[in-house]
């Protein structure tokens, strides 16, 4: 995960000092040793394991922000929008222009209402040239009272203005702050926010505690306490009684949890991390190389690989889906994401036949030419990227082909595939960067693949504001990418939570990140006594 960090925080002075010695009772829950038979740290606080504080902030655009702020609206279970900041809204029939209405009835943690003022402060806020969260001129807000105000847009930056996603920010408290140090305000650590729960007191680095917020305009949580423990994430963590909740467990970890153990309940979310303007998983095929420029064996390849048993040796769900297209969010909600193609090693030895590589020498390796079909992977062990090449390079030995495997650093990794220094690789996307599909598409692919139908249509979408016309857009990709198939998706777990048996109330959406819906979670014991 390429992340931008906090800067560190100066050396602890009187003010700091004292908060640190107010922490203490709080850090004897985080970290003590706690009785194996006992994960929660009496009867209205849980623990979650978390990366670091900076998850709270913009740097790490994570779930644990909805702990503290409120989005203008969220999906249910359907995926249907649900109000939160905003209460009703109306658009133009193009999708561009918007009136959003607020509700009234929301405060900050301060006491102070949000109002119409904030929403404008935070959207220009992230078109800043030294935050650049949104593209500059992306939109521009208008504010017509304090409940109510208009968004135009002015290029796709931020899809629908009613995203699930951003959060908002108090102007009153932000707005005389430098925007040239935005990302290392000391507010992202002891944030006064709008939502469920409100900043209590934290150490920097450690801990991070809040109490649910009895001013909550859906009523206070059920749980009085959250505390977030920084560190990696750690399987031994839960297992041990220190935390109560491990977001975002990689699927191979979760083999250390025995399923039937009865402390712990396992929530896996089965999206694919596939949405619209995001590149999965993949092995890319450099069409700079003469292995790879016939369609004809890149389908080979990729009818070589079993994917469903590769989900199955990732301990990836059986849900998680195989496909072979970029599809939008609301195409995946639905089901309409066409086939994936199925493993079919003899129609790939067939292929590969067709294209003039055949085994003369009887060592189980296809020649053409004199030359062996042989490349080399390059992966890396960040993000598992390194976990499905034994198993791919054993399904491509089996059609004859060889598959050298080399891991990199993610710098170098990313670097590398950078320059399209690699004959194939496996990737999710470019690091350090703001690419997305037509970056692999385009004139100057890494990839070497130029396709001037897909970037025409990719480039219509990203100026598409009606999600219906988005729809159509993409469902024409689909035959491009069926018949060329430029790269081969791979399955992607998405994230995984381990949670303490009494933790209730974790479904749907918030299965890789509970902290995405914790006013709405209570504990076992609270509830058999209401």
């Amino acid at each position: 995960m390429n992340v931008q960090k906090i800067a560190s925080l100066r050396s602890i002075d009187r003010r700091k000092f004292m908060q640190v010695c107010t922490t203490s009772l709080a850090l004897a829950a985080v970290g003590c040793g706690r009785s194996r038979d006992r994960a929660l740290a009496g009867h209205s606080t849980i623990t979650v394991l978390y990366f670091e504080e900076a998850a709270l902030g913009p740097s790490w655009d994570m779930s644990a922000k909805f702990i503290a702020f409120l989005p203008l609206v969220t999906r249910n279970a359907k995926g249907e929008l649900e109000g939160r900041l905003a209460e009703r809204w109306e658009r133009s029939p193009d999708y561009r222009n918007w009136t959003v209405h607020l509700r009234r009835d929301v405060r900050w943690h301060d006491g102070i209402p949000v109002t119409a003022h904030d929403i404008k402060f935070t959207l220009d806020l992230r078109m800043h040239p030294n935050v650049l969260a949104t593209a500059p001129g992306a939109v521009s807000v208008t504010v017509l009272d304090d409940s109510t105000y208009r968004i135009t847009l002015h290029k796709e930056a931020i899809g629908s203005p009613l995203d699930d996603w951003t959060v908002y920010y108090p102007k009153h408290l932000l707005e005389k702050l430098d925007p040239t140090e935005f990302y290392q305000w000391d507010f992202w650590t002891r944030p006064v926010g709008n939502g469920p729960y409100r900043y209590l007191r934290g150490l920097a680095k450690t801990m991070m505690e809040f109490e649910a917020n009895p001013d909550y305009y859906r009523g206070k949580p059920r749980i009085e306490r959250v505390v977030f423990k920084f560190g990696e994430p750690s399987v031994n963590e839960i297992l041990s009684g220190n935390v109560d909740v491990l977001p975002y467990v990689q699927p191979m970890d979760l083999l250390k949890i025995n399923k039937n153990d009865p402390r712990f309940r396992v929530y896996r979310d089965v999206s694919p991390g596939a949405g619209e303007g995001v590149i999965p998983n993949a092995i890319i095929w450099n069409q700079r190389h003469l292995l790879f420029r016939d369609p004809k064996i890149r389908r080979a390849l990729t009818l070589a690989i079993n994917r469903r048993e590769l989900r199955q040796a990732l301990h990836l769900p059986e849900g998680m889906p195989i496909f072979d297209v970029l599809f939008t969010p609301g195409q995946l909600r639905r089901g309409e994401i066409p086939e994936a193609l199925p493993h079919d090693p003899n129609l790939a030895k067939r292929l590969l036949e067709e294209a003039g590589w055949h085994d003369t020498s009887g060592d189980g390796i296809r020649e053409r030419d004199g030359k062996p079909f042989r490349f080399t992977l390059r992966t890396t062990v960040v993000e598992a990227l390194d976990k499905p090449a034994i198993y791919i390079q054993a399904q491509l030995r089996r059609v004859g082909i060889q598959m050298d495997i080399q891991i990199l650093d993610w710098s170098a990794h990313g670097q590398r595939v950078r320059d399209g220094d690699f004959e194939a690789a496996i990737f999710r996307r470019f690091p350090g960067g703001r690419f997305g599909p037509i970056e692999y598409f385009g004139k100057d692919s890494p990839i070497g693949y130029h396709n001037a139908r897909l970037v025409a249509l990719l480039e219509l979408a990203q100026d598409t504001f009606n999600p219906d016309e988005i729809d159509r857009i993409y469902r024409e990709t689909w035959p491009i990418f069926q018949a060329d198939q430029p790269m081969t998706f791979l399955p992607r777990g998405g994230a995984s939570t381990v949670a303490h048996r009494r933790v209730r109330g974790i479904s749907g959406a918030c299965e890789g990140d509970p902290t995405e819906c914790m006013e709405d979670l209570w504990l076992e014991d609270e509830q058999s006594k209401a």
